[in-house]
């Protein structure tokens, strides 16, 4: 296999920092999947969760791809975070920053308890202590999901990151600078008929990702 923590090109946006890697998988809950069925690329995005030295990944079990990665097919995972607009003096000098990883390898199928344990991990990656809240899953219905675990293997990720703004202005005419942009949660839209109150697990998600106001910028 390729060592694919060597950068090609703009060197200093890499690093094989691993706390890096882990903090963007432990902040952004999406990845897209990525392989090669019957000849032709294809790729989905999927909710992940790091669970250690792994990713893990579930679908359900009716489909043909993922029945392609049980089966031994290797693959990429992308994750991104766009966390600001660049916004210089030309278009062309414009940019973004950004956090991205890339992982490859060969995702390797749980089963049993781990499985179970996996699917479990995935959803309090998503809302933590949800697990505590609500019923156990089936036999049928673990049955019918399939968890895998992608190994985050040295040589085998790469992590590139663009921070800061742009150049020194030379037209003060013309506005230049950075649009930070982050990830907000919403008020919570119950289902029709629940009384219940907002759970621990969704006002967790609340506190982690506050919606505080912004003041418009002066003009």
């Amino acid at each position: 296999m390729t060592d694919l923590s060597t950068p090609t090109r703009k060197p200093e946006r890499y690093t094989d920092d691993r706390a890096r890697l882990d903090e963007l998988l432990d902040e952004v809950p999406v990845g897209v999947l990525a392989t090669v069925v019957d000849g032709l690329p294809w790729t989905v995005p999927l909710l992940i969760a790091r669970d250690g030295d792994r990713v893990l990944l579930h679908g359900s079990t009716g489909a043909g791809a993922l029945r392609h990665l049980r089966a031994g097919a290797p693959v990429t995972l992308t994750v991104m975070s766009m966390d600001g607009l660049v916004v210089a003096e030309s278009a062309f000098d414009s940019s973004a920053n950004y956090r991205s990883a890339v992982l490859r390898g060969t995702p390797v199928e749980l089963t049993g308890e781990d499985a179970r344990a996996g699917l479990d991990r995935l959803t309090e990656r998503l809302l933590p202590g949800r697990t505590r809240e609500v019923r156990s899953s089936t036999r049928r219905e673990l049955a019918a999901t399939t968890c895998l675990a992608l190994p985050i293997e040295q040589g085998a990720w790469l992590f590139k990151a663009r921070t800061g703004g742009t150049d020194p202005a030379t037209d003060a005419d013309v506005w230049s600078g950075v649009v930070p942009l982050r990830v907000v949660a919403g008020m919570p839209e119950p289902t029709p008929g629940v009384t219940a109150p907002v759970p621990p697990s969704v006002q967790a998600v609340l506190d982690a990702h506050p919606a505080t106001p912004v003041s418009a910028p002066p003009r």
